[in-house]
Parts: structure tokens; sequence; C-alpha cells
């Protein structure tokens, strides 16, 4: 069952992030381009997650979490650019 089920889900995330990086590119405004990053790296970890539980490794969790950390500070930091125009007080 999983032989049929995870390349499909990947295929899946393939066409999510895909469509997020067209978004990520065709953005009208800057708030749109954070939020298609955010987005875009969420699936990227999703897609990860998925190739680990098909490979069965462990070290695509400990990647996922690592991008998960990032994509998160790197949020952060983009708002709070865009909120205030300096990252760092």
């Amino acid at each position: 069952m999983l032989a049929y089920v995870i390349p499909f889900c990947m295929a899946l995330m393939g066409v999510a992030v895909t469509l997020n990086v067209i978004r990520l590119v065709r953005g009208p405004d800057m708030p749109d381009r954070v939020l298609a990053l955010d987005t875009l790296y969420i699936n990227a970890l999703a897609l990860i997650v998925v190739f680990g539980i098909w490979l069965k490794s462990d070290l695509f969790f400990e990647a996922a979490l690592l991008i998960a950390v990032m994509g998160f500070v790197g949020t952060v930091a983009v708002g709070k650019h865009l909120l205030h125009g300096e990252i760092i007080d």
C-alpha cells in the first residue's frame, strides 16, 4: 500500500512546491512573497519527511527539523524587517 501512496504524496508535494515557486516569483507585493516563501519551506519540509519515510532513514527527519527552525527564524526576520525596516534593534 505504501508503495503506491508515498510516490503519489511526493508528486502532490512536488506540484505544491512548483505552485509556491510560481507565487514567489509572480507575487504582486512583498507580503505575498513572504507568505509564499513560508509555505514553500513547509511544503519542502513535508516532502523531505515523506522521502525519509520512503527510504526508512532517520537522517531526513533531522534535516526536516533544521529546515523548520531556519524557516521560522527567516520568516520572523523578514516580517520584522517589513514592519520596522531593521532586523536587529
